[in-house]
């Protein structure tokens, strides 16, 4: 099983802390995000985890290197450019291991959910790629059918919609910013340059199987991507210990 985690970021709303550090070794619960991230997908089965880098690349790559880990650790370096979400996967293709799965991950996520859970649903029902998915309060939602099968999306401040196939009895979810992906359904979406996850995902779900599975209401879950919202996130777990 391969797994990549999004250290790239310039993390702009975390500011001032990313003034001096990337957004993946923001500190939380005494350790860098990304310590948690990692550990996640290692958890889940990850073998091989690729971390792209940007901002204070050299930061990440030092403290990659000075941590065990149960898993082999592969950068892949944005250092010249940042390709956002699709981009950095098609650019990290020939770093994964051929035909695994891909557990991708944001760096500045913290939830209690157990990855495996996404991965065996991903297997279960065969999908080109499982999308986690919540009821939230977003300005841009994925569109589920009954079937939790991936139809569109939609931009409820502009009032754009994209829809890439019919779907009956709409359901619009938030993305968590978790997600699996077939090896194949990556190197499908073609050479490598600047696009979102998402729009790959519009631009080719017509021809796959996205699929959803639902967070559960009493699972956390937080984007930790803000000052704000990481204190958040920390006043939380600390109260639950």
């Amino acid at each position: 099983m391969n797994a990549m985690i999004f250290a790239a970021g310039l993390g702009t709303r975390l500011r001032p802390l990313t003034d001096t550090m990337p957004k993946a070794m923001v500190p939380f619960m005494g350790k860098p995000l990304l310590w948690h991230a990692i550990k996640s997908v290692e958890k889940a089965g990850a073998r091989k985890v690729v971390v792209n880098v940007h901002h204070f690349a050299d930061k990440i790559i030092d403290y990659l290197k000075s941590e065990k880990w149960n898993s082999e650790i592969v950068i892949s370096d944005e250092k010249d450019k940042l390709l956002d979400t699709g981009g950095g996967i098609v650019n990290a293709l020939p770093l994964f291991n051929p035909d695994e799965p891909v557990i991708i991950r944001n760096a500045d996520i913290v939830t209690s959910f157990e990855l495996n859970r996404l991965v065996e649903s991903h297997k279960m029902n065969n999908s080109d790629a499982t999308l986690l998915v919540m009821h939230r309060q977003s300005s841009r939602y994925l569109i589920f059918d009954d079937d939790m099968r991936m139809c569109g999306w939609k931009n409820v401040n502009t009032g754009e919609k994209i829809m890439f196939s019919n779907c009956t009895d709409e359901t619009d979810l938030g993305f968590c910013g978790i997600h699996v992906i077939n090896y194949d359904y990556i190197r499908a979406m073609g050479d490598v340059r600047k696009f979102s996850i998402i729009e790959g995902y519009l631009s080719t779900g017509k021809q796959r199987l996205i699929k959803g599975l639902k967070l559960e209401n009493d699972i956390d879950w937080f984007d930790v991507g803000s000052v704000t919202k990481l204190n958040e996130a920390e006043e939380f777990y600390k109260n639950r210990k």
